[in-house]
């Protein structure tokens, strides 16, 4: 009556012994770590920069505790602080020589301390949020208008070779502010282009006005395309902002948007807020251009062209491009990774309306010339792709070449991301220091710990026996939301600590329930056996209902919620979780383990049973 099957008791031992495994990485705490990450989208740090820094390290005699390289950075564990500082300074040096032209983010970090074996099997620490581990917030202004006179600037080009395809002659185009104002020497010339303008961009609204003798026509974006730009401005920043972040290893970084124009930034666990300002202010763009064939090698520019190096296996090669801009970054709507039609990987590039139109015209006057895509960032330039124009093309075409599917996808992210679509400036910068979050860490584990103790205390003299079983499920529940919350590298933050305490105390009732529901039947008269059993039975109802409806509220705060706010629903759920599990599976295999081999059983520990009358 009283006993599992073999399978269940393993099944729930295996359970237990996995989440012991994945909590014990949150109580070996962290050693310092030196980060570095490329700070040029065109390098890569591969297996040849992790040899080369740590033979630098080896040379000059720093010892380290271990290294751990991804397909982002490479970081390095030292000992002490110490030891952290000066491997930061001999790598800074080794990598970048010139501090003027770096390749290379050289940061600060912290790693978890555990042992190799078990962040071989991913069994890492819950990641800690700004209030607990310390870190650096950033709240930054967009600046609107830049995205809508960066916008209009482009849209000055479209228009300028609009009017060129339609023969309408224009006296010039000038951005004034947020509109543009076309000239033209008599009212007919200004109606044909009104119409033509009307046709292609439905996103102007035209207006005319009379100077002296100039006929002008003012266009400005509707109201509807401002905020549309303006929106899509907030989220390309935010994406830039989360790949430039990811080369700082910031485990869980808040970005996220605050009001109509701001955007807050907090990165917890850095303690270079100096490489973390430099990262997020970086601009970056691109630039398309057409290749100068027979440039002077001596000097490039008597040939009316620039020079711009191309990272092949590593070596630098020169290319020398003409300064007329083709297209800019903005014209790039996406490019991905695919395969031409021999199956041979590629890079398709679709753009926008007007860029098509651009590229359609160039390529047509231009076949079987090279054109190169330029990725600009700090001010230098740098040749992403060199490719032979075979035919003309439109908004949609292929990069093809020697190329492998590795390098097909990063030539696609590097067309993809890199500028921000519209100025920021950080506008308020707070740093919190570790020892307040370890202070605030203190507060929140000694909360839950002597949260932990009185309940204990109350359930053993209340239930004896049955309240130690509860005891240890408890234990058993605060065990499986740690390593879930570790196994799913949540964020905890100061209210995910108060969702824990609060589990603890809903996790509580459920076996009060129990406890209760066994006494109810021992007062009726049951044998110990048969209460043991339906009070298990018959309590269970009772628990999924009370659970299930605290689950609604706690997704829907995670829902509708943000910071905060979220990381305490998401605590809170898995909480309920958890509860549920510990409550009625493992507190039964202890009682069974307990009671369930007694033939002759008498009378249960579960306290004083208070009979009606007695």
């Amino acid at each position: 009556m009283n006993r599992y099957p073999l399978w269940k008791n393993l099944s729930i031992l295996l359970v237990l012994i996995v989440g012991l495994l994945y909590t014990l990485p949150n109580f070996f705490g962290e050693v310092p770590a030196v980060q570095v990450s490329s700070s040029r989208a065109t390098v890569k740090i591969d297996a040849a920069v992790e040899t080369r820094v740590l033979d630098a390290l080896n040379q000059a005699g720093i010892k380290n505790t271990g290294s751990l390289r991804d397909e982002t950075s490479l970081r390095v564990r030292f000992s002490d602080t110490d030891t952290q500082l000066k491997a930061r300074d001999l790598i800074e040096h080794t990598l970048n020589p010139d501090p003027k032209d770096t390749s290379y983010v050289v940061a600060l970090n912290l790693l978890s301390a555990s042992p190799r074996w078990m962040t071989s099997i991913n069994a890492l620490p819950m990641y800690l949020g700004l209030d607990l581990r310390g870190g650096v917030h950033f709240l930054l202004q967009v600046d609107m208008n830049g995205a809508l006179t960066k916008r209009l600037d482009a849209t000055s080009a479209d228009l300028r070779t609009l009017l060129r395809e339609k023969d309408i002659r224009q006296g010039g185009i000038r951005r004034d502010g947020i509109t543009l104002t076309i000239r033209f020497a008599d009212a007919a010339a200004r109606q044909k282009a009104r119409y033509a303008i009307s046709d292609n961009h439905p996103d102007l609204t035209l207006s005319e006005r009379s100077e002296g003798n100039d006929q002008l026509l003012i266009a400005s974006l509707s109201p509807t395309e401002q905020k549309r730009i303006q929106d899509e401005a907030i989220k390309q920043n935010i994406t830039t902002l989360h790949n430039r972040v990811n080369e700082l290893g910031v485990a869980e970084p808040v970005i996220q948007q605050q009001g109509a124009d701001r955007i807050v930034v907090e990165l917890p666990g850095v303690q270079d807020v100096g490489k973390a300002k430099d990262l997020i202010g970086r601009t970056a763009t691109l630039e398309v251009r057409l290749v100068q064939e027979g440039a002077d090698l001596s000097d490039p520019s008597l040939s009316g062209a620039e020079s711009f190096p191309e990272i092949r296996d590593g070596v630098s090669y020169p290319v020398f491009v003409k300064k007329q801009v083709v297209l800019t970054g903005d014209r790039f709507v996406g490019a991905g990774a695919s395969f031409d039609s021999n199956q041979n990987p590629a890079v398709s590039v679709q753009l926008d309306a007007a860029g098509g139109r651009i590229m359609r015209q160039v390529t047509r006057e231009n076949i079987k010339k090279r054109m190169a895509i330029l990725l600009f960032e700090k001010g230098k330039g740098e040749a992403i792709s060199v490719a032979t124009i075979q035919s003309e093309f439109g908004n949609r075409f292929e990069i093809t070449g020697q190329f492998s599917t590795e390098e097909t996808n990063r030539l696609g992210i590097l067309i993809r991301s890199g500028s921000l679509a519209a100025p920021m400036d950080i506008i308020e910068e707070r740093t919190i220091g570790p020892s307040l979050g370890a202070d605030n860490i203190k507060k929140g584990y000694e909360s839950t710990l002597w949260g932990f103790v009185a309940i204990a205390v109350f359930m053993c003299f209340y239930y004896m026996l049955f309240g130690l079983i509860s005891t240890l499920a408890l234990g058993a529940n605060l065990l499986l939301l740690v390593a879930l919350l570790s196994m799913l590298q949540a964020t905890l933050t100061l209210p995910g600590i108060a969702a824990i305490a609060l589990a603890l105390g809903m996790a509580i009732d459920s076996n009060v329930l129990i406890n209760e529901r066994i006494r109810e039947e021992l007062r009726n008269g049951a044998s110990p056996q048969a209460a043991i059993n339906a009070g298990y039975e018959r309590a269970f109802g009772t628990i999924l209902d009370s659970n299930v409806t605290t689950l609604i509220a706690g997704l829907a705060l995670w829902i509708f919620g943000s910071g905060p706010v979220r990381g305490f629903a998401t605590v809170h759920v898995l909480g309920i979780l958890t509860s549920m599990f510990s409550a009625v599976f493992v507190s039964r295999m202890i009682t069974n383990f307990v009671y369930g081999r007694r033939r002759k059983l008498d009378k249960l520990a579960i306290g004083q049973i208070w009979k009606a009358g007695a």
